[in-house]
Order: C-alpha cells, then structure tokens, then sequence
C-alpha cells in the first residue's frame, strides 16, 4: 500500500513528537532556566569580586578570601531571596485555590456557566463548550477552574525549599569557576586566565538559556558574555583605581 504522507506531513509529524506535553514539562524548564540564571549570577558576582581585588595588589590568600566571602554571601543571598519569593507565590496560589473551592461549594451553577464561558472565548461554540464544562466538572471541577481561570495546576505548587535549594547550588557552581581559576592560575596570568575562564562559561549559559527558550543562540551568547566583560572591566579599573589609592 503506498504512502499517501508528504515530506511537509512527516516534518509536522516529527516536531509534534518533539512538543513537551506533559504538564509539569513547563515548571521543570522555568527551574532549569533559574539554575543557568543562578549560575550565570555566581560567576559575574565573583568574577567582580576577584579580578577588583587582585587588582589592587592583593596576595592569594587576601584574593581567596574575599571570593570566598563574595560566594557564601551570594549563595545564601539568592537562596533566601528565591525562598521568599517562590513562598509568596506559593501562598497566593493555596488562597486563590480556596477561593475557588468556596466558589465551586457555594455557586456551582454559575462557576460551571464560567468555565463553559472561559472555552467559548477560547473558541469553541457555546454547545460544545457547555459539554466540556461539564464534563470538567463531573471529573474534578476545581482542576478545571484552577487551569483555566488562575494557570494554575493544584497537584504541582510551588516549592520554595527546592527553589531555594537549587539557586544556592547554581550559584555556587558558578562562582566556583572564577574562584578557582584565580587562585590556581599563576601570578603573572591569574587576570588573564580568570577572564577567559568567566567568558567561556558565559557563553556556555548565554547558549544554554537561548537554547531551552529556543532563542538565537549567537546574540545570547554575546550578550551574556558582554555583560560580564563589562562588570570585570569595571571592577579591575575600581581595584586599580583604589588600590594605587590606598597604597
């Protein structure tokens, strides 16, 4: 029997089976790009840190010092900033969630006569969005609510223990690379080689977030590592500026 599909059928085909559709596809990318985010963060902040400081003149230890502080102090920022934030929006879910419940206990009539509105928005014809509100609300009303009226999913909140968990590692990770590329790098090339550490790293997150938001990768690799540059350059001229200074 011969194959009536066409090569455009077959291509069509193949970026569906490529489509997340899973539901929780979605939360897992948004941690993914927080991590590259908290990465990226770690590594700027630290180069700043110990580029400025070295150079001002200062020793390994002093250099070693200051990055460690910069990182522990980074870390735990990011940490309790993403725990607060990701707690808040975790309690402003579980409200609108019982919102909704108290709505659905005391005005099913009309939550039902919402949601078939909600899909007839969406573009389907008022009998065949009655039908599915219906449905909805036979198999379980308040996920059908949830996912319409607040994008909301009530089995798969926010966690901000894990948030906060996750940005602390990231950042970590990423300050490690300029802590250790300055402290391990010989003296006379410890500048040298801390940048081109920071920059290659940069251009590995730029072209890991342009990839998960399937962006151009060229121009978000560029920009991340230009903004890194520009925050080095500035804190080696601070380090030479105040360090003379001081000295």
């Amino acid at each position: 029997m011969a194959d009536d599909s066409t090569p455009s059928d077959s291509a069509e085909q193949r970026a569906r089976a490529h489509e997340p559709h899973d539901p929780g596809v979605a939360g897992r990318l948004n941690a993914l790009r927080a991590a590259v985010l908290g990465a990226n963060d770690g590594i700027v902040s630290t180069a700043g840190i110990v580029i400025g400081v070295a150079a001002a003149g200062a020793a390994r230890g002093e250099i070693f010092t200051a990055g460690l502080a910069g990182l522990t102090a980074g870390a735990m920022s990011m940490a309790v900033g993403e725990y607060v934030s990701v707690s808040t929006q975790r309690d402003t879910e579980k409200a609108l969630l019982d919102k909704e419940r108290t709505e659905l206990a005391t005005m099913p009539v009309e939550e039902m006569a919402e949601l078939a509105g909600l899909y007839e928005k969406k573009g389907l014809s008022r009998e065949l969005a009655r039908e599915v509100a219906e449905q909805l609300h036979a198999h379980d009303a308040l996920a059908a609510h949830a996912e319409v009226e607040l994008n909301i999913d009530p089995d798969e909140l926010t966690n901000p223990w894990q948030a906060a968990f996750a940005s602390m590692v990231a950042f970590t990770a990423g300050a490690l690379i300029p802590l250790l590329a300055i402290l391990l790098a010989p003296e006379g090339t410890r500048t040298v080689v801390t940048v081109a550490a920071v920059i290659i790293a940069l251009l590995l997150t730029g072209w890991v977030s342009a990839k998960l938001g399937d962006a151009p990768r060229l121009r978000a690799m560029l920009r991340v590592a230009g903004g890194g540059a520009l925050a080095m350059a500035v804190t080696y001229l601070i380090g030479l500026l105040f360090g003379t200074a001081v000295a």
